[in-house]
C-alpha cells in the first residue's frame, strides 16, 4: 500500500499540471475561445492570434492589439459511489480560481510581426476529505503560468508562417493521509521551469476561407521537491523527490469560413498522450517506485460560430467533444475524469474603434463512469466546470 500511494501522488500532481485533453487543461483562454468552446483557430481575430494562431498575425490590422482577461473557473464536486461498501464513498470539495490572461501583438515590420501571451493554460485544486479518497489524494493542488513569445512571417498574400518559444513555471502541492488504512500519510511540495516550442503555419484560400495548422511540442516537466511521508511504525522521514513526467505535444487544425455575417470554425485538436507510458518516481532516502500508465491520445472536436449583429455587436456560440485519455485501469480520484461535452455563448460590443469589451461563459460536462481497477471499484459523477470571462481588447 505505501507504494501505491506514494505513485499516486506525484502522479496527481504532475497529470493536472499536464497538457492535456479533457480533464484539466484548460485551453479556453480568451473571450472568444471561451464563447466559442475552443474553436478560435482559423478564426482568431484579435490579440489572442499570438497565442491560438501565430501564424494568423500576419492577417491581423496593422496595428498595435492588445487584450486582457479575467476568468472565473467554479469546479463541481465529483461524487464517488463505491461498489463494495458505502463506508468508501466520497464528495470531492467544490472550488473556485481566477484566471488572468494577457495578449499582445505587434504592427507589421518587413512582413513580420511579433506575438507575445501570458496564460494559464493548465492548473488544478483538488481536495478530498472522506476517508477512502483521501488516503490517495486529500489535497493536491497546481499553478501552471506560461509565457510564449512568438512570431509570424508573411511570404505572400495567402501564406504565413509562425515560432515561438514556451516557458512553464509549474507550482505543486500535494497531502494525502492514509492513516486509516496504515498507509503513509504524505505532504510533497515543488516547483520546475521548463521550456518548449511551438509552430503553425496559416493559409488564406480566398477573403472568405482560412486555414491554420498548429502544433505545441512535447515539454519533459522534471520536477523536484520536498517530501515528508510518515509512515506508521517508522515515524517521519523527510526526503527529497524527483519526477519527469511528459507534457505531450499537441496538433491542432481549423479551417474558417465566412457567409455574410456568419463565420464558422471547426477546429480539431490531438494531444499525444500515448507518450506517457510510466510513471517514475526517485525518493532519495526511500524506495524509487514505478507505476504504468499506458494512456491513449485523445482527441477534441470543436465548433464555433460568431454572428454580427450590426457594426457594433458579435454574438458567439460553441460546442465541443473532448475525449478523455485516461484509461479505466488506471484512474484514480488524483484525476477522476471521463469524456467531456462542452456548451458556451458569449458577445463582444465595440465601443469605438479602437476599444472591443467582452463576455463569455462555458459549461463543461464530465460523463458518468464506471470503474474498476486495483484502487477503485465503483462510479464517478457529477463532475462539471463553468468558467465565466470579462475581456477588453485595445487597438493603436
Amino acid at each position: 500500500m505505501k507504494k501505491i500511494i506514494s505513485v499516486a501522488v506525484a502522479a496527481s500532481v504532475f497529470v493536472a499540471g499536464s497538457v492535456m485533453a479533457s480533464g484539466f487543461r484548460i485551453p479556453e483562454q480568451s473571450i472568444d475561445s471561451i464563447a466559442k468552446s475552443g474553436a478560435s483557430v482559423a478564426s482568431a481575430d484579435s490579440a489572442d492570434a499570438a497565442y491560438y494562431n501565430p501564424a494568423g498575425m500576419a492577417l491581423l490590422p496593422d496595428s498595435w492589439l492588445l487584450e486582457t482577461n479575467v476568468t472565473y473557473l467554479h469546479l463541481t464536486s465529483i461524487a464517488y459511489e463505491d461498489k463494495r461498501s458505502p463506508l468508501y464513498d466520497g464528495d470531492s470539495l467544490k472550488e473556485n480560481f481566477l484566471l488572468p490572461t494577457f495578449f499582445m501583438v505587434s504592427p507589421e515590420f518587413s512582413n513580420f510581426r511579433f506575438g507575445f501571451s501570458l496564460t494559464g493554460p493548465y492548473g488544478l485544486q483538488k481536495r478530498w476529505d472522506d476517508v477512502f479518497p483521501k488516503a490517495m489524494a486529500k489535497q493536491y493542488g497546481i499553478k501552471v503560468f506560461e509565457l510564449n513569445p512568438t512570431f509570424s512571417y508573411k511570404i505572400n498574400e495567402m501564406f504565413a508562417i509562425s515560432g515561438g518559444v514556451r516557458g512553464i513555471y509549474t507550482e505543486a502541492s500535494l497531502r494525502t493521509d492514509g492513516v486509516a488504512f496504515g498507509a503513509p500519510v504524505m505532504e510533497l511540495d515543488g516547483d520546475s521551469t521548463e521550456f518548449g516550442w511551438n509552430i503553425g503555419v496559416d493559409a488564406k484560400l480566398n477573403e472568405n476561407l482560412n486555414v491554420a495548422l498548429t502544433y505545441r511540442s512535447k515539454i519533459d516537466l522534471g520536477w523536484e521537491g520536498d517530501a515528508t511521508v510518515f509512515i506508521p511504525g517508522k515515524g517521519t522521514i523527510p526526503t527529497p523527490g524527483a519526477v519527469t513526467v511528459p507534457a505531450p505535444a499537441v496538433l491542432t487544425a481549423s479551417v474558417a469560413a465566412t457567409v455574410d455575417e456568419w463565420t464558422f470554425d471547426l477546429t480539431v485538436d490531438q494531444t499525444f498522450w500515448s507518450e506517457y507510458e510510466a510513471l517514475v518516481i526517485d525518493f532519495e532516502r526511500l524506495p524509487n517506485v514505478t507505476e504504468i500508465k499506458e494512456w491513449e491520445d485523445s482527441l477534441a472536436f470543436r465548433l464555433g460560430v460568431e454572428y454580427d449583429l450590426n457594426e457594433a455587436l458579435t454574438l458567439m456560440a460553441g460546442f465541443a467533444y473532448d475525449e478523455c485519455p485516461v484509461t479505466e485501469a488506471h484512474l484514480g480520484f488524483e484525476l477522476p475524469d471521463s469524456d467531456a461535452w462542452l456548451f458556451s455563448l458569449g458577445a463582444k460590443y465595440r465601443m469605438s474603434e479602437s476599444m472591443e469589451i467582452g463576455v463569455a461563459v462555458l459549461y463543461d460536462y464530465k460523463e458518468e463512469r464506471d470503474v474498476k481497477n486495483s484502487r477503485i471499484d465503483g462510479t464517478i459523477s457529477n463532475a462539471s466546470a463553468v468558467l465565466v470571462s470579462f475581456g477588453l481588447s485595445y487597438m493603436f
